[in-house]
């Protein structure tokens, strides 16, 4: 079971981490109503080094990407969960729109993002090659989305 931390307690982390030559994995998300999905993804972005952390959007970050009515899971909780899932080792909680200023303080040995994102499109891509670093991209899975639950909640509930 993973932890959540703060940005302050990771750093120290990640370099013990690579101390220890330990490869550090990197994605972030907003992970709103947690899927399969975000569980193959997660599974799949441990599987490319020694520890994953996950940072997972503040509220005030989903609702600026997002839009109106999202999150629907608070962050405290969102970033729980996530945390308990086998894969993860550390989450903790940003507040940008992007994580472009963590993943430049944490330079993490992998960044992975979904295979939706073009390479281009990948914040922090760039950064993390320029010191050595890896870009991976992992397939979602399929017709399993937050977008596709909120669809079928409203259609399946609407209703009655």
């Amino acid at each position: 079971m993973g932890q959540t931390v703060t940005l302050n307690r990771l750093l120290s982390i990640r370099s013990k981490l690579k101390e220890r030559g330990r490869t550090v994995v990197f994605t972030n998300g907003c992970f709103d109503l947690i899927h399969k999905g975000h569980l193959d993804y997660l599974k799949k972005s441990k599987s490319f080094g020694d520890v994953l952390i996950v940072a997972v959007n503040s509220d005030s970050s989903v609702r600026k990407v997002k839009g109106k009515g999202r999150p629907i899971l608070p962050q405290k909780d969102r970033a729980e969960i996530i945390a308990a899932l086998e894969p993860v080792d550390y989450v903790f909680i940003f507040n940008e729109e992007t994580p472009l200023r963590v993943i430049n303080v944490l330079k993490p040995d992998i960044l992975v993002k979904g295979a939706d994102y073009r390479l281009s499109e990948i914040v922090g891509a760039r950064e993390v090659k320029s010191w050595g670093g890896r870009v991976k991209r992992v397939k979602l899975t399929q017709g399993r989305g937050t977008r596709e639950i909120i669809q079928t909640i409203l259609r399946d509930f609407s209703r009655s």
